[in-house]
């Protein structure tokens, strides 16, 4: 029983401290202990108090009478205030509660042995009746069990066969799978080749640098690649697709096999039991769970139809066996025949560049030759000028040694006009030498710059030869290319 407006207080392992006689004062009390817990540092190591004892502790303590705080009260029922009791000894149920609580307890246990007493006498009956009925009908569930055991055993025969043929129609399918990748990783190289050899020869120079069949060639020869590599990938793409499909039929009738296995185990393991059968237990409420998903008509069709979906797939991984088959072998002829044209363009375009060097090369050495004769006559042209400018000298000096004749010795005889004439002569010979040599200077400079023309042109095909012929068929000629796709064919087929 409590009594209202009184803390409800634990008992302490230690006795509290009394309070003490005089109280502060309320102005004190108000400002220091508003909205605050009275805080006591032994608390920390005392049991657990309610939390009615801290809300009537936060009241402002006040000195009126007892009465005029608690008017619905009458002046006997109130209890002195705290530091009036006896340290901290605080009553929380009384004697007539006690009693009232043991009669409730002992009348619930009653009622308690009661029911169970009932519950007992129920369970009994319903066990007999369970057992009396499961005797009546083990025989004719005896008897269904055994049919139903046929039927699993037939359908497991059923099953078994078909997962078998499926097993090796679809290693076969992933044969093919393989066969289609590496076909379609070796058509990366021929394709490598081909780009390499345009790369290649875009670095021939000059003239040279012409859209010859060799180019038209490769260009094709790489749209044929990609054209073959796109539709290898397309029925790659395809088998690997109709791969999940037949891995998803395989795992429907492997799961419906060992489906079918664990209910022929479980079905002969009851089909076996007999009332003197040893671990036989009653499970509570298992008659009324109704765990059935089909009948037998929906499950023979659940199995038939998984058979059914199976050979499907079969005979459509088949079709796709020979198709793929047939699109190797075609891409592997298409691209052999596309790589011996560009060889075939590769060796017609070699031959005739060399021919071109070789026709190069023989004017070059006859330019050259020409060059060395033109070069002597010209040396021969510039000593006849050196010789005749010394006969031109020696006239004439003549001429001005006869000018300092004295007097009527200053004679215009046969010496001094054929004098005369000798040196008009040497002059107009040397004129026309020196017209000579510029028309041979000339023609040298000509024959020099066709000399210069033909070493170029003779640079230029030596590059475009050792691009052709040892870069671009070098690399033709050690990479096996296609020959290792129709070696992969050739294997599929035999």
């Amino acid at each position: 029983m409590e009594l209202y407006g009184y803390p409800l207080k634990a008992k302490f392992n230690q006795p509290r401290p009394p309070p003490p006689k005089v109280l502060p004062a309320t102005s004190t009390v108000a400002g220091g202990c508003k909205n605050r817990i009275p805080y006591h540092p032994e608390s920390f190591s005392m049991p657990w108090m309610p939390n009615s004892y801290y809300k009537a502790a936060a009241l402002n303590p006040t000195l009126s009478p007892l009465t005029e705080n608690f008017p619905g009260l009458p002046p006997t029922k109130i209890v002195p205030f705290i530091s009036e009791r006896p340290n901290g000894v605080f009553t929380r149920h009384t004697l007539d509660d006690w009693h009232r609580s043991n009669l409730t307890n002992y009348k619930e246990s009653e009622t308690t042995r009661h029911n169970a007493e009932r519950l007992r006498a129920d369970l009994t009956r319903t066990i007999k009746d369970v057992y009396q009925q499961a005797k009546r009908t083990q025989g004719e569930s005896t008897k269904n069990l055994g049919e139903r055991i046929n039927d699993i055993e037939y359908w497991k025969s059923e099953l078994c066969i078909e997962l078998d043929a499926m097993i090796r129609e679809n290693n076969s399918l992933m044969d093919m799978q393989k066969r289609l990748e590496r076909a379609l990783a070796d058509t990366e190289g021929p394709f490598q080749v081909a780009h390499k050899c345009l790369l290649n020869r875009e670095k021939r120079m000059g003239i040279d640098l012409v859209n010859d069949d060799v180019e038209k060639q490769l260009v094709t020869e790489i749209k044929i690649i990609r054209s073959c590599r796109e539709r290898l990938q397309q029925c790659l793409d395809t088998v690997n697709a109709q791969i999940m499909c037949n891995k998803e039929a395989r795992q429907e009738l492997e799961k419906d096999l060992a489906d079918k296995q664990m209910g022929h185990h479980i079905d002969s393991k009851c089909y076996q039991l007999k009332n003197s059968s040893r671990g036989i237990h009653f499970f509570k409420g298992v008659e009324r769970i109704d765990a059935t998903v089909s009948v037998p008509e929906t499950w023979a069709r659940f199995t038939d139809n998984n058979i059914f979906r199976s050979q499907s797939a079969r005979a459509a991984s088949a079709k796709l066996r020979a198709s793929t088959e047939s699109l190797l072998m075609g891409t592997a002829d298409e691209m052999w025949r596309q790589f011996s044209k560009v060889n075939d363009a590769f060796t017609s375009r070699i031959t005739e560049t060399a021919n071109a060097k070789s026709k190069i090369q023989t004017h070059l050495a006859k330019t050259r030759q020409e060059i060395f004769q033109l070069e002597t006559k010209i040396q021969v042209i510039q000593k006849t000028i050196r010789d005749k400018e010394v006969q031109l000298k020696v006239a004439q000096t003549r001429l001005d040694e006869r000018t300092r004749r004295p007097n009527v010795e200053l004679c215009r005889d046969a010496a001094q006009i054929r004098l005369v004439q000798e040196v008009n002569e040497i002059n107009e010979t040397l004129r026309n030498l020196h017209q000579c040599l510029r028309a041979s200077e000339d023609m040298l400079q000509m024959l020099v710059r066709s000399k210069g023309v033909l070493e170029h042109d003779l640079v230029v095909k030596n590059n475009s030869l050792f691009i052709d012929q040892e870069r671009c068929m070098g690399m033709r000629k050690s990479y096996p290319s296609t020959v290792q796709i129709l070696g992969y064919v050739s294997a599929g087929l035999t």
